[in-house]
C-alpha cells in the first residue's frame, strides 16, 4: 500500500510518501496549491491530510477525486489512533504532537519515550509504555526567542542564527548580537536538558526522541543517548493512515 500524507504548516507544507512502512520520498515548502500536483505524480492509494494553520475539509475535497482511495482529515479530537490519548482538552492539541506521539509509540512499543520536537516551537511531549500520550510542554522555537526580543524590546537587533548550527557557541557574548545568541541558543540547550532531566527522574528508562527542523542544533548539545527521527510527524500520519484504513 502506497500513502501519502500531507503536514499543514504554519508557513508551509511537508509531504510523506511511504510504501508499506518505508519513507520513499518527502519534500518541505510546498505550497497548497501544489499538493494535487503531487497527489497525481505519486498516484497513492490513501491520502491524510492534517494541519495546525487551517481547516482541511476543502482540501480534502480537492484532493478525493485524484484517487481511488480514502483521504483523511486528521483530527486530534475525532480521528481514530492507534494509540491512547489522555490529554485533557484533546480539540485544542495540536496535530504535529498527536502524531509525533503515535511514531514513537510505534517505534518503540511498550516503552516510555520523551519526544522534543525543535520546530517553531520546542515541544516535549511524553508517550508513557509506547501506549499513552500524557501531553508535555510547549515553548517558543529558536526563531521565535530571536524575534521576540527584537520586536518587544526598542532597541534590540534581529539575530540570526549562526550558518553552521553544529558550532561551539560562547557562554559570554562580547557584543550584544553575540550576548542575543548565548542567551537565546545556550538557554534554550540548557532548557531542554532540564526538562529531559526532569523526565528522566519520572522514568529512568527513558528514551528521548528528537525531531524537527532545528533537531540539527540540538542534536550535539542534548546530554544522554538521543535517537534523531528527523520525520518522526510524518511516520505517525503515515500510521495513523494505516490504522483507518485497516481498521
Amino acid at each position: 500500500m502506497r500513502t501519502l500524507v500531507f503536514d499543514i504548516g504554519n508557513t508551509a507544507v511537508k509531504y510523506g510518501c511511504f510504501e508499506a512502512n518505508g519513507l520513499q520520498e518527502t519534500a518541505a515548502g510546498l505550497t497548497l496549491e501544489q499538493m494535487p500536483a503531487t497527489v497525481e505524480r505519486l498516484r497513492p492509494d490513501h491520502v491524510l491530510v492534517a494541519s495546525v494553520a487551517e481547516p482541511t475539509a476543502a482540501w480534502a475535497a480537492r484532493l478525493q477525486p485524484l484517487l481511488k482511495g480514502r483521504v483523511l482529515e486528521f483530527g486530534p479530537a475525532t480521528t481514530r489512533l492507534p494509540i491512547r490519548n489522555a490529554y485533557a482538552s484533546p480539540r485544542t492539541l495540536g496535530a504535529d504532537r498527536l502524531a509525533a506521539a503515535v511514531g514513537a509509540a510505534w517505534l518503540r512499543p511498550q516503552h516510555d519515550t520523551l519526544i522534543v520536537d525543535a520546530g517553531t516551537a520546542i515541544k516535549c511531549d511524553w508517550v508513557e509504555g509506547g501506549h499513552t500520550f500524557r501531553g508535555g510542554s510547549i515553548a517558543p522555537g529558536l526563531r521565535m526567542r530571536f524575534e521576540a526580543l527584537h520586536k518587544l524590546t526598542g532597541r534590540l537587533p534581529l539575530v540570526d542564527m549562526p550558518a553552521a548550527v553544529a558550532t561551539p557557541l560562547d557562554l559570554i557574548g562580547t557584543d550584544t548580537p553575540s550576548a542575543i545568541r548565548s542567551g537565546v541558543l545556550n538557554g534554550a540547550a540548557a532548557e531542554v536538558n532540564g526538562l529531559i532531566e526532569q523526565y528522566q527522574a519520572l522514568s529512568p528508562r527513558l528514551a528521548v526522541v528528537l525531531a524537527g527542523g532545528d533537531a540539527p542544533f540540538f542534536q550535539p548539545r542534548l546530554k544522554g543517548h538521543i535517537f534523531v527521527i528527523p520525520e518522526l510527524v510524518l511516520l505517525g500520519l503515515h500510521r495513523i493512515l494505516v490504522h483507518n484504513v485497516e481498521n
